[in-house]
């Protein structure tokens, strides 16, 4: 038997509280000990899974979607308690590179069973924040920091509608007000510095829900993933976007794309505005700069 803390998505739609006492139920069908450690709100639910962390759980389990899975990673990355996801929400682009089942709370919960049993696997973890290591999280998928990031934020500010369509809401002002943002990104030893519209460094190919901005992320390898994108028009922002749908933006000569363990990316004044507060997993990580760094095997996944 397993003792298990159990993290449900605290803001997620009405069938979140139905789906976590599922998981629940099947966990402790299974033979495991199971700790609710939900709570109203995610920092709370972050603080609660911090302190049952040290007092003796054998694992952390979180069920939502992404938001949920980098709770679980900022919480138990570099460290030896591995994470189980139950991934029942919206995007679950983190469960798709890891292979995960996707909508199912009675397969994903088999699956963190038998790797209970089994012992966990070893994937990468990446740790961002300012340049004097103040203040650092972790995250397991995509941090951004372009116009995608700006839409985002104004779409969490946002209540209503619900789901993508939020999103497109948010998308229209943003696109209106948008000019270049200014950059310097340094991966390694190889800089890019130019005006731009987007900067994603990737751990994993997907984010917003099935957007492959990274193609070839492997969440594995101990590299990161870097994808810059130069100077777009407004016209040029909009069409670039459902390119990255078939992968196909990284044909564009404006798209660049570099891989490395380290990356550093500043706002280059001279260059455009203030790029946007960075994103990853869809979470706040904080305003530029910022210093990315991949850690091999930081994570131990269920799964």
């Amino acid at each position: 038997m397993s003792t298990l803390g159990l993290v449900v998505n605290p803001v997620a739609g009405r069938g979140s509280s139905s789906v976590g006492r599922r998981a629940h139920r099947l966990l402790e069908r299974a033979g495991h000990d199971v700790h609710d450690l939900s709570a109203p709100t995610l920092v709370q639910a972050t603080d609660r899974a911090r302190q049952a962390a040290t007092a003796g759980l054998d694992a952390l389990v979180v069920v939502g979607g992404d938001g949920m899975v980098h709770l679980g990673v900022d919480v138990v990355a570099g460290t030896d308690l591995p994470l189980g996801i139950v991934a029942v929400g919206t995007g679950n682009d983190i469960a798709r590179a890891y292979g995960l089942p996707r909508g199912d709370v009675d397969k994903a919960v088999a699956v963190v069973d038998r790797a209970l049993r089994t012992g966990p696997r070893r994937v990468d973890a990446v740790r961002a924040g300012p340049p004097d290591g103040t203040g650092a999280t972790w995250y397991a998928g995509v941090l951004s920091c372009g116009l995608d990031a700006a839409v985002n934020a104004r779409a969490n500010a946002l209540t209503w509608p619900n789901g993508h369509a939020r999103y497109l809401r948010a998308l229209v002002p943003e696109l209106a007000a948008f000019r270049p943002y200014g950059y310097r990104v340094r991966v390694d030893d190889d800089t890019w510095e130019s005006a731009g519209t987007l900067v994603a460094v990737a751990n994993t190919p997907w984010f917003g829900g099935g957007l492959p901005i990274a193609p070839d992320a492997v969440p594995d390898d101990g590299l990161l993933d870097v994808v810059v994108a130069g100077p777009f028009t407004r016209r040029g922002a909009v069409g670039i976007f459902p390119r990255i749908y078939g992968g196909r933006h990284l044909g564009d000569p404006r798209v660049r794309a570099m891989r490395g363990r380290r990356v550093l990316v500043e706002h280059a004044p001279g260059l455009g505005g203030h790029p946007p507060t960075a994103f990853a997993d869809g979470e706040r990580v904080g305003p530029l700069p910022l210093l990315v760094e991949v850690v091999p095997a930081a994570l131990g996944l269920l799964g």
